[in-house]
């Protein structure tokens, strides 16, 4: 995954899923009463990392149709990876669409990329600091004197939080890491920077127990898994995305009633490359779900983001030194608008 800087385990980027195909046809009504094909194309989707369960909701979009029904011929979701700027890629018009989190969508856009954000899943970010339950870590406070393991694409997140949390980075002893959380389980490290949903599962399915807190949960709000298009794409092909986030919207759906459908496809179809393991992939998938769904997406459909939420990542990412407007980063007008005009798809 990489949220905001974060990758996780697993080799290999620039796999792309086949294009998804379906009999279903999709249609719009004519004033006639009489049914038109509608013709998107394919819909080009960049994503943050490779193709792990991350993407469940996509991968059951695509092999459900839905894609397809909602009018596009099919789908290539291309492969991220440590190599692939995601929203470069979106600002360059090579996708329609991408997955990214606000600290660099938010750093692209003051540097005059031409995009903007207009929903996220994941209304916490995974960021979070795992320990051994035999040794826990349990607050900020609590790192203060130990040991821990921070890969070097996440330290502008890990001097935030620490500045978020009013702790003096040199009394936190941080060691260079890799993403390969071993060194926790060997205890050369008291805690580890992580993702909730990946390294504490990757050590689970070892039998190896741990506890973690979010960041998200200490003075570090930012919202993640956040949606990217081209700012002009809100004119010039808003039906286009409209169509991608309905289908988009029912794919997690699936995903949020049955974690084991989209780990299944991860670790069996779209990233089977990656020689997955199926269980702790089930578990990340059940983890994520957390990050989904809260009060506020129960009442107001997945993937909106609430002003208060919104205001609450523009001081969070003020802390890190990214000064940025909420307008200039966030547009939720369409997925309020899909939500109107279909208030059904707001029941999971």
């Amino acid at each position: 995954m990489a949220g905001a800087g974060l990758t996780l385990l697993g080799g290999g980027s620039g796999l792309l899923a086949a294009c998804g195909k379906s009999s279903k046809s999709a249609s719009t009504t004519t004033a006639a009463g009489g049914k038109t094909p509608v013709d998107l194309g394919t819909l080009d989707y960049q994503l943050s990392w490779i193709k792990n369960v991350e993407f469940a909701g996509m991968y059951i979009a695509d092999k459900s149709g839905y894609y397809t029904a909602a009018g596009f011929s099919g789908v290539n979701l291309m492969s991220g990876g440590p190599n692939v700027q995601q929203d470069s890629v979106v600002a360059a018009g090579k996708a329609l669409m991408g997955i990214s989190a606000p600290d660099i969508t938010g750093a692209a856009i003051v540097k005059g990329a031409p995009i903007i954000v207009i929903g996220a899943l994941f209304q916490k970010n995974p960021f979070a600091i795992m320990s051994l339950a035999s040794n826990p870590i349990k607050t900020p406070q609590d790192m203060i004197g130990k040991k821990i393991g921070v890969q070097a694409t996440n330290e502008p997140v890990w001097a935030a939080f620490l500045k978020a949390n009013k702790i003096d980075p040199s009394k936190v002893n941080k060691v260079p890491a890799q993403f390969d959380p071993q060194p926790l389980a060997n205890k050369e490290v008291d805690g580890w920077f992580s993702f909730i949903t990946n390294e504490p599962n990757l050590l689970k399915v070892k039998g190896i127990d741990t506890v973690s807190f979010l960041l998200n949960d200490f003075n570090y709000p930012l919202v993640s898994q956040n949606i990217v298009v081209r700012k002009d794409s809100l004119t010039n092909d808003k039906a286009k995305l409209k169509a991608a986030l309905m289908a988009d919207i029912k794919g997690w759906h699936d995903s949020l009633k049955d974690p084991q459908k989209g780990a299944d496809l991860a670790a069996n179809d779209y990233g089977k490359a990656l020689k997955l393991d199926a269980k702790e992939q089930a578990l990340e998938s059940a983890a994520q779900n957390k990050l989904i769904l809260t009060t506020d997406t129960m009442a107001n459909g997945i993937m909106t983001v609430t002003p208060a939420l919104i205001d609450e990542n523009i001081r969070t990412l003020g802390i890190a030194g990214l000064k940025i407007t909420a307008a200039q980063l966030f547009d939720m007008s369409l997925i309020n608008e899909i939500y109107s005009e279909n208030p059904a798809l707001k029941t999971v």
